[in-house]
């Protein structure tokens, strides 16, 4: 088929998708290909001498937290010998949130594509404390975090969601979206319609476990970011549907890892196409300088590759206070995104544009051709590791310009 066929069908199965969450497992009986001495991290796989800074500090809290290690010093030089692998999530199906560790015993989230039977995963949120495993901090109280979603928030949260049979979690996405989030930086109202949906199966589980419960429905309540990971797993197995369609020019993935940012494209396979790290919008916490911003991953962008995040910034506008910005701002944005996209979404709609669908399905020459690059809503991390801040980033031109011309030396120039 040509270009505008191709591009159409992958913007079909972006806007049919059905993603369901099925049930919660541990990344070793959930991954294809996961070993039990697999480290998985975020971005396009590197050599680990050239990981650096947070992301290199979290793969070695992912060992030693998976007990692979004795010490750091030891997880380093285990995964200089192999001996500890470390692996990209996109090639196991999965996401990961900034630096995105996953080791065999954690739990991830299993959401299914009911249109096309494909299946996304991502692992669980840490908790509130800025100070976390995906911020490139691992230490007791991190530590203890981990085991308190491993051992009390996972195994709660599988029998409800087994005993509700799935949960479909398009429906809560779309009304989210109705009530102020972009499904990125912004989760607040996702969170609380997903929780109202696990009360009635909540309810209902052995009365002997109510401690664990009470302290799941705390773990679900204290914070607004719990359904990010969820929506990144839907994210996930929505994009992949529209992966691998020859001739298709738009975008199906999205990924930093700490020396660059990358995309892939549905026709070009699994090649990534890198480029320089994007250009910084932050608003810092305070006491912290944009000095101290680094770079440790991050593949939540997967959300901006369906047409989420930043491309419904819009919907969101209480995230002026989150990141900065104005709401002339987040709209003057929202609409330039549409000159890139294949076409609106059916689902996902935006009150203020009168319900306009988000921009949907980021076609490679669509940019190089307008100028218009990807806006992404993002946490920011610091040098020393945890968050210090939110913003939005804009993809750089580079890596799309080396995927058109790589598209055109496949396909022909059009």
């Amino acid at each position: 088929m040509d270009r505008t066929e191709a591009n159409a069908l992958a913007f079909a199965r972006l806007n049919e998708a059905e993603p369901v969450l099925t049930d919660i497992r541990p990344a070793i009986d959930a991954l294809p290909g996961m070993t039990p001495d697999t480290v998985l991290t975020s971005g396009p796989p590197m050599p680990w001498e050239d990981y650096a800074g947070g992301q290199r500090d979290a793969v070695i809290g992912g060992a030693l937290f998976e007990g692979l290690a004795s010490d750091a010093e030891d997880a380093a030089r285990k995964l200089a010998r192999g001996e500890i692998a470390v692996d990209g999530c996109h090639d196991y199906g999965a996401v990961g949130s900034l630096a995105g560790i996953y080791t065999a015993s954690m739990p991830v989230f299993v959401v299914e594509n009911r249109a096309e039977g494909n299946t996304g995963f991502c692992n669980m949120y840490e908790g509130t404390n800025p100070r976390r495993l995906n911020y490139g901090v691992y230490d007791e109280g991190v530590r203890e975090r981990l085991l308190f979603v491993q051992d009390t928030v996972a195994p709660v949260l599988a029998e409800a969601v087994r005993a509700a049979a799935g949960i479909p979690l398009k429906p809560l996405m779309r009304r989210a979206l109705h009530m102020g989030d972009e499904l990125h930086s912004r989760n607040t109202a996702a969170s609380l319609l997903f929780t109202r949906e696990l009360f009635p199966h909540l309810l209902g589980l052995d009365p002997a476990i109510r401690g664990a419960v009470e302290r799941t429905v705390a773990a679900l309540t204290e914070d607004h970011y719990f359904f990010l990971r969820l929506s990144m797993a839907a994210a996930k197995c929505t994009a992949d549907a529209a992966a691998g369609i020859e001739g298709s020019s738009v975008v199906s993935a999205m990924a930093f890892n700490c020396n660059n940012f990358a995309i892939r494209v549905s026709g070009l396979g699994d090649r990534w196409f890198p480029g320089p790290h994007a250009s910084v919008d932050a608003k810092l916490f305070e006491g912290h300088t944009e000095d101290e911003i680094a770079w440790m991953g991050g593949e939540s962008i997967i959300a901006e590759t369906i047409g989420l995040g930043g491309f419904a910034q819009a919907a969101a506008f209480p995230l002026q206070q989150y990141q900065g910005g104005s709401a002339a701002a987040m709209v003057e944005r929202n609409l330039q995104l549409y000159a890139i996209a294949v076409g609106e979404n059916a689902d996902y709609r935006i009150p203020y544009l009168g319900y306009r669908g988000t921009p949907t399905g980021i076609d490679i020459h669509r940019v190089v051709e307008t100028g218009v690059l990807p806006v992404m809503d993002i946490g920011i991390a610091g040098r020393d590791g945890g968050q210090i801040g939110a913003g939005i980033v804009r993809a750089p031109i580079e890596c799309l310009e080396a995927a058109v011309a790589a598209y055109e030396e496949r396909y022909g120039a059009p």
